[in-house]
């Protein structure tokens, strides 16, 4: 199939707003989305921008019924490990259902490796859901470590009222 991975623009967030909502529906969280469209501009777009992302397009002739030129995005960002160095973060690798299969997963995450790669980062990590085992095969196939099974690393979060009660706890200057 025809298309073209390219880095997305603060005019594509709509798009990509839309997408993470069906990727939320598709792993069973639609509940947990609450990030907007103007919050995706503002913090991939703005000054200081908190992640990057990819897009993926085509043309006209191979576009569904809605009309959608966009199906499929990578969203990531950087980290660093005291152990490695630099680090990409896939957050989200997604592709409209009725375009798997086509090589598009595999084009967004081959770019989003060839842009680390160039920012000389050392290693890509993501996460899956457990369940989710059509993208862990995907994953695996192209060489991914599955870092739970093998080193026994757990992904823990601070969120809402356990992040405001950390914060509490900080030390005042």
């Amino acid at each position: 199939m025809n298309f073209k991975v390219r880095a997305a623009t603060k005019e594509d967030c709509k798009e990509i707003s839309r997408m993470i909502s069906e990727l939320a529906v598709y792993e069973k969280m639609a509940e947990q989305v609450k990030i907007t469209h103007e919050e995706l501009e503002r913090d991939g777009f703005g000054q200081n921008p908190f992640f990057e992302c990819l897009v993926a397009e085509v043309p006209e002739e191979h576009r569904p019924k809605e009309g959608f030129a966009i199906v499929g995005y990578a969203l990531y960002f950087y980290t660093y490990s005291t152990w490695k160095g630099r680090s990409v973060y896939l957050e989200d690798l997604y592709v409209m259902p009725e375009f798997r299969g086509k090589g598009i997963g595999k084009g967004l995450l081959s770019k989003v490796a060839e842009v680390g790669k160039k920012k000389q980062c050392v290693r890509l990590q993501l996460s899956v859901l457990d369940w989710n085992t059509p993208p862990r095969d995907f994953y695996a196939a192209k060489g991914a470590q599955d870092m739970t099974a093998s080193e026994g690393w757990h992904v823990l979060r601070f969120a809402g009222q356990d992040l405001d009660n950390l914060a509490n706890e900080a030390p005042k200057e």
